[in-house]
């Protein structure tokens, strides 16, 4: 087999069709750390899980720039769908809190969840891994191997209930996972 090495003559220019694809594939990373963020800085729950359905749908995306619309599919039907409406259904489910006064329930957050050294801590571990991952994928030599198959449903079908069992298996278990943890989200309350 022969290998391929991909390296551009030059650098594509805004309004070509190479251009337009990393503005698409930028965007869809966009949308995924934004919804990240949201998920991770959301006061409330709902809109925590707002976010978490847009990062997951902004993975869909990545997934479908590398060529793989089967797994961006199920991205989107496993994870957007099934994941997130069962997490809200839980937080439908539970039942709300009375809410303490705004003074104790600020002191308490405070004193419970906030640490001097999280934040610094947390930005310089992010901070290194992100330009570990930078330097990683500037200096490796990226290679465009050739498709298998047709990629046609009969296929794509046969090959997940033989060889892709497990995988098939493993989806049904991070469903009920997100099931149980709905039923806790639940059973504790909103809050």
């Amino acid at each position: 087999m022969q290998t391929i090495i991909c390296q551009p003559a030059a650098s594509p220019a805004l309004f070509s069709a190479e251009g337009v694809v990393g503005i698409i594939f930028l965007v869809t990373i966009a949308l995924m750390v934004t919804g990240a963020l949201i998920a991770v800085h959301a006061q409330r729950l709902v809109r925590a899980v707002a976010g978490l359905a847009v990062c997951f749908t902004g993975l869909a995306g990545i997934y479908y720039y590398l060529l793989s619309p089967f797994v961006a599919m199920m991205q989107l039907l496993i994870y957007v769908g099934a994941v997130s409406i069962v997490i809200v259904l839980g937080v439908m489910l539970a039942f709300p809190e009375e809410a303490a006064p705004a003074d104790e329930r600020r002191t308490t957050d405070v004193i419970k969840h906030r640490s001097a050294l999280a934040g610094p801590v947390a930005a310089s571990i992010a901070g290194l891994m992100f330009a570990a991952l930078s330097v990683l994928g500037l200096k490796t030599e990226w290679q465009v191997f050739p498709r298998e198959g047709e990629g046609d449903m009969h296929a794509i079908g046969i090959t997940l209930l033989t060889t892709h069992g497990m995988v098939f298996e493993l989806i049904s278990i991070v469903l009920v996972m997100a099931i149980i943890g709905a039923l806790v989200l639940a059973q504790r309350g909103r809050n």
